[in-house]
């Protein structure tokens, strides 16, 4: 009998693990690019290609600007036109370097919970920047200009695929003038 109750405890155990870990969505351990500036990616990115979450839901001109405050965190300033309510919509958090020289942040938008950042391929000149959340529901392409160069995307797009992104669930926002 007690052989029997380990069984049916370790076969929850088992089962519970698998769920947890599939709710989970592939969590990945993300490499963030090493030599990491954070003074030079500071600034207005456009967001080029997401995976859809609900805030972005139905944005186009969509944006990012990051700032550094005085006690060396960044403030963190999201825009988009939603384009079912024709309305801007901002979203204002705050951001932590986490490893010193690595383009590894956490971010957060609610107080106290934090979501990890991780630029994890970026040009040497900080005009382009592939960022992944903390599995493969979040990924973000941004520039510095509301286009990308074709080299790149395919770049970032391969980059992303081989790491079990399903790029073709990407949403490529407009940045027409409203």
């Amino acid at each position: 009998m007690k052989f029997k109750n380990m069984a049916l405890a370790g076969l929850a155990l088992g089962v519970t693990t698998y769920i947890i870990k599939n709710r989970t969505n592939k969590n990945i351990a993300f490499e963030a690019v090493p030599n990491f500036d954070i003074k030079k990616y500071l600034g207005l990115w456009y967001e080029v290609a997401r995976l859809d979450f609900y805030w972005e839901k139905n944005k186009s001109n969509t944006t990012a600007r990051y700032l550094q405050n005085e006690d060396g965190s960044i403030q963190v300033i999201n825009r988009g036109y939603d384009l079912k309510n024709k309305e801007w919509k901002i979203s204002k958090g705050i951001a932590q370097q986490v490893k010193k020289d690595f383009g590894k942040l956490k971010v957060s938008f609610l107080g106290p919970f934090y979501s990890p950042y991780n630029i994890i391929d970026l040009d040497d000149k900080y005009k382009y920047a592939l960022v992944a959340g903390k599995n493969t529901d979040y990924l973000w392409i941004l520039s510095r200009e509301k286009s990308i160069p074709d080299d790149i995307k395919k770049r970032f797009l391969d980059k992303a695929e081989n790491l079990g992104y399903e790029i073709d669930k990407l949403v490529w926002p407009s940045h027409d003038t409203i």
